[in-house]
């Protein structure tokens, strides 16, 4: 049985290296014929495929360079000294913290306990003066005595933690020169690391692609597990046919190896997905639109929930991996997705790809945005671009989130009723998925923010900075997350790490893929070093966080930068009709005539320009002066967009007492036009004055008068 056994192995292995291996005609995902190697029934495809993963682990350790001992123990010896820098490092920070540490004490005994105990004493007092029965006043006095002890404990725990304030301060000129001797120590130890990593003479063991088919193989076999691909595999014929192209196309394997490979290592679902793609399009054949079918692939291997309309009880449980390839297609080709999407990734299309929110949601996220605001579209800004809507649109505050509707979408109801950071955050990634823009969660403690893509590397938005948080990737930490995307945006190196991460694996270490994540295995310490080194010899810089501010604040302290839109005569004129139709364009304002940090003239989707009236900065007028062929009764109405419910405006017409509403439609960001309503103009000059209220935003295209 061993015989016959090692006989079928060889015979498969000579299959799989010398079978067609271009990545043309592997991706033509047609069914074939199965090869007989992969014809078994029963136990027997299992053990064919765990004895080709043997044969590919015999293989890659003979490949593998001999390692001198003795620069073996100093690399090792210099990795440990580097391990007792950041340990060393960790004490002095949090020595050097002692002082804010108490500075928050002292702060929350003066505020909340001390400056709330009064609070209490003088409303328990306003109730003793008002009571008018015995009850009443018996209920006063106990809540009167027991805010004075309140108060009483606050001001001695202030005593208390003034005191220990006072002795930080004094120990604050020690712990400075601490931390930075610790900061010190560690760059040395960093150095002496990388130096010690340099002498270990790899050759050209990471530098070279000749292992890099058996690396790759040997890391999806091993994370799928030869058990469970079998499984998939005889489940039927072109099961069969999935996993015996995939094992013959080096090429196929080395892109998913680099991308991460599979969700859960469920490979056999993902040559499902990607056949189902590439029979549902040709052009997911081939470039940037090949790479995002593979993404999609990879990343819905495990299937994705999808978030509905909780009224809508009909829909689909799971986001559709092809229709989702699809839509991602039909926006890319319509030049609906940043301009960015075609030169992404495999790895970073899959944080595009991997949301919840239904199909025809991210088509309404991108319709939105062109018609409430289109300059967040076309903002040279990248940290936020897009990510700005959460700044200018999203409140702060959780009090309105009883009013969601079921029939709007999640992330309707967030832009419709605000939230706290879980939802800011969550609206957040949505609108940058929803123009192609990588995205994922980062959160810290006691917060929900996000990083996400730009030209220049990734930005934490929405909450601290690099450091201060985690991901709820592979990659764990936020700053080893971090360091994945920069090595990895230098593409020609970046394989070099994967490689010495497939060696780890081949040799059996636990993965781990960075510095703080944990304590990395000879072979994954070696890939964290070279990539490091890439950091350091790109000189990258990682990006300061942006909206820290309004993490958990409705308002930022920061003032937004709206860029100003030339507005010229032609913008500005009014029409009329040969019927006597007055047309007031929006931006043909008297005042103000150029924008504020409340009104913005911006370029309209629509052609032309159109007046955003904004969330934020408090209220101001609006005015437009124009003479009306005749006196009488007009019907006004305006083209407006809502991102948000209950909101009016005021018209008041020449000066008159009282203004007219006018009654916004909520149009969940679509252009509608406002029910008309009634106006009294004069012949010749009139003024028209405009107040807005409901402390929301909304845009407006232009007015129509008609004559009645």
């Amino acid at each position: 049985m061993r015989s016959k056994t090692v006989r079928s192995l060889c015979g498969l292995l000579v299959v799989t290296m010398f079978g067609i291996s271009t990545v043309l005609a592997a991706r033509e995902m047609n069914e074939e014929a199965v090869p007989a190697e992969l014809a078994e029934v029963g136990g027997e495809l299992e053990e064919k495929l765990d004895g080709q993963l043997q044969i590919l682990k015999v293989q890659i350790e003979q490949a593998m360079p001999k390692i001198a001992e003795e620069k073996k123990t100093a690399y090792l010896k210099a990795r440990d000294a580097e391990k007792a820098a950041v340990a060393q490092l960790g004490v002095a920070q949090e020595s050097r913290g002692r002082v804010g540490q108490a500075e928050g004490l002292v702060g929350h005994a003066k505020g909340k306990w001390i400056g709330g105990a009064d609070q209490g004493i003088a409303k328990a007092q306003e109730m003793l003066k008002k009571a008018t029965t015995e009850a009443e006043r018996e209920a006063a006095q106990k809540d009167l005595v027991k805010w004075q002890k309140d108060r009483k404990a606050g001001v001695e725990a202030l005593e208390e933690r003034q005191a220990a304030l006072d002795r930080a301060k004094l120990e604050e000129p020690q712990a400075i020169q601490q931390l930075e001797a610790a900061e010190k120590a560690l760059a040395e130890a960093q150095a002496n690391a990388l130096r010690a990593f340099d002498q270990l003479d790899l050759g050209d063991f990471l530098t070279s692609d000749k292992l890099d088919a058996k690396l790759a193989k040997y890391s999806l076999l091993s994370e799928a597990t030869p058990k469970v691909l079998a499984e998939f595999a005889e489940r039927g014929r072109k099961q069969k046919s999935l996993i015996a192209k995939l094992l013959r196309d080096d090429d196929l394997m080395i892109q998913m190896a680099i991308a991460d490979g599979a969700r859960d290592g469920k490979v056999g679902t993902a040559m499902q997905i990607y056949a189902a793609i590439q029979k549902a399009s040709r052009k997911a054949k081939r470039g940037e639109l090949q790479r995002l079918a593979l993404a999609i692939s990879l990343e819905h291997a495990v299937p994705i929930a999808q978030r509905n309309a909780t009224g809508n009880a009909d829909a689909p449980a799971t986001v559709d991996p092809v229709k989702r390839y699809l839509h991602y297609e039909t926006a890319y080709l319509a030049d609906e997705l940043d301009p960015y999407f075609k030169e992404l990734s495999v790895w970073d299309y899959r944080m595009v790809v991997n949301g919840e929110e239904p199909d025809e949601t991210l088509i309404w996220g991108r319709e939105m945005l062109r018609n409430y605001r289109p300059d967040h579209i076309s903002t040279p800004d990248y940290r936020w671009r897009y990510v700005a809507a959460v700044r200018t649109e999203v409140q702060y505050g959780s009090g309105d989130n009883k009013y969601d509707k079921p029939e709007l979408q999640f992330f309707q109801n967030i832009l419709m009723n605000g939230g706290i950071c879980g939802r800011r955050a969550f609206f957040g990634r949505f609108i940058l998925r929803s123009f192609g823009v990588p995205t994922t969660a980062r959160p810290q403690r006691g917060h929900a923010a996000l990083a996400h893509w730009t030209p220049d590397g990734w930005v934490v938005c929405l909450g601290g900075g690099w450091g201060a948080g985690w991901t709820k990737t592979r990659y764990q930490k936020d700053r080893d997350f971090l360091a994945n995307t920069q090595a990895r945006d230098v593409v020609e190196q970046f394989p070099q790490v994967k490689r010495a991460q497939w060696v780890g694996h081949v040799v059996g270490e636990k993965q781990v893929f960075g510095f703080l994540s944990g304590d990395p295995d000879f072979w994954h310490g070696l890939a964290l070093y070279k990539q490091r080194q890439i950091i350091e010899e790109a000189e990258m810089v990682a990006l300061a966080a942006v909206g820290t501010d309004i993490g958990e604040a409705n308002e930022s302290r920061v003032p937004e930068t709206v860029k100003k839109a030339a507005v010229t005569e032609e913008d500005r004129k009014i029409t009329i009709s040969r019927s006597g139709v007055i047309t007031i364009p929006a931006v043909a304002c008297s005042h103000p005539t150029n924008s504020t940090a409340k009104i913005s003239f911006m370029d309209s989707n629509l052609g032309g320009k159109q007046l955003h009236y904004g969330r934020l900065s408090g209220d101001e007028a609006f005015e437009y002066t124009f003479d009306a062929p005749k006196a009488g009764k007009y019907q006004i109405s305006a083209r407006v967009v809502t991102p948000s419910w209950k909101q009016h405006l005021l018209v008041t017409v020449n000066g008159a007492e009282e203004p007219t509403d006018i009654a916004l439609p909520f149009t969940v960001g679509m252009w509608e036009e406002t029910e008309p309503v009634e106006i009294t103009l004069a012949k010749g000059k009139n003024i028209l004055r405009f107040t807005h209220q409901g402390g929301k935003g909304t845009t407006i295209k232009d007015f129509t008068l008609k004559c009645k």
